[in-house]
């Protein structure tokens, strides 16, 4: 009895029972294993598990059904936001949620993201960017920034002949349907506590039936961006973080 009190007052953390025992495929040092944690720790402590649905897309979080032990939904590349609004309108008590990449979100799905907060559909987008297709390649996404180099753009991204970077986040803030929108990240403890503020506020507004929520999740891709953990990180911070400022963008009045 006296080793058992003794372990349990020297836990300092105990894998969610949201989260499958399952082995994540991410790259080491990727910020979606952190993300998946805190979701999950969210939807633990709301007591809400068995009212949660997930949909996942395609893209590096193609297999997060594999991780969350919720009700999950597989969409079509881009098409989250669409099968999310199907789920909630049938299922109008139940917490709905996409986890979806940039790639994913800001281009083959940026109709899907738009209308689906136009309409204000009682969901939550959770929205990770950085800044690359990380899973296919590190081809150049909407959201790489000006000058960053990738697969497709090996010279940086020239702004003249490829565009500007989407800030999907800030374009979604101004659309009527939205209720709460935000920007964090998840690389150090402090955001990373930030991060699951926002998601659990994103949840809990669900229960308004206010509009739709989105929780944008700066990451780095070590894999694509071609560093270390490390490096990618401090690269995230002084780049990204410039052109895409974390915090609140939209809140409720």
């Amino acid at each position: 009895m006296a080793e058992n009190i003794i372990c349990a007052e020297n836990l300092v953390y105990k894998k969610s029972e949201v989260l499958t025992d399952r082995v994540m495929h991410y790259c080491p040092g990727c910020g979606h294993g952190t993300a998946h944690r805190l979701l999950a720790e969210v939807i633990e402590e709301m007591g809400i598990q068995e009212q949660t649905i997930g949909v996942a897309p395609v893209g590096c979080a193609v297999l997060a059904y594999y991780y969350f032990n919720v009700d999950m939904s597989e969409a079509a590349h881009g098409r989250a936001p669409a099968v999310a609004t199907g789920i909630k309108r049938v299922f109008p008590e139940k917490y709905v949620f996409t986890y979806q990449g940039d790639g994913d979100l800001a281009a083959i799905g940026t109709a899907e993201t738009i209308h689906a907060c136009n309409r204000g559909e009682n969901i939550l987008i959770v929205f990770i960017n950085n800044g690359i297709y990380g899973m296919t390649g590190g081809q150049m996404a909407p959201t790489t920034l000006p000058g960053m180099k990738s697969s497709t753009s090996p010279r940086g991204r020239d702004v003249q002949s490829m565009g500007n970077p989407l800030k999907m986040t800030e374009l979604v803030a101004h659309l009527p349907g939205t209720y709460y929108v935000t920007r964090q990240a998840v690389h150090t403890p402090a955001n990373a506590r930030k991060a699951k503020r926002a998601l659990k506020k994103a949840l809990e507004y669900q229960k308004l039936n206010k509009g739709t929520c989105l929780v944008e999740i700066v990451s780095n891709c070590s894999s694509g961006w071609k560093m270390t953990p490390v490096q990618a990180n401090q690269w995230m911070e002084e780049n990204m973080f410039p052109f895409y400022p974390l915090g609140d963008i939209k809140v409720p009045e």
